[in-house]
């Protein structure tokens, strides 16, 4: 089983994007035009990650070997589903 402390770092410019990484090696394996479009990182939490884990969007195994091979696992806000957008550009008025 493969286990790996990771730090997780929220974006202060989208909502939902999250960026894992190994916790001794911190950001220094980020490069740095992906850090530039997501910000400042906001450190979230900190916690043991295991292939066996459960993670809402993600399998912990697929997080671990991005880690491994690039460094860094960067976690993309869930698609919205176009009706859903679409109560958003509707007008709303009362209606009595």
């Amino acid at each position: 089983m493969t286990r790996r402390l990771c730090e997780i770092f929220k974006s202060p410019r989208r909502d939902e994007m999250y960026l894992y990484v190994d916790r001794a090696r911190g950001l220094t394996d980020v490069p740095e035009a992906l850090l530039e479009r997501f910000g400042k990182p906001v450190p979230v939490t900190v916690m043991m990650l295991s292939d066996d884990k459960s993670l809402a969007r993600a399998k912990a195994s697929d997080v671990l070997t991005a880690i491994e091979t690039q460094g860094f696992y960067l976690q993309m806000p869930p698609a919205r589903e176009a009706y859903m957008l679409d109560l958003y550009k509707a007008p709303t008025e009362a209606r009595y």
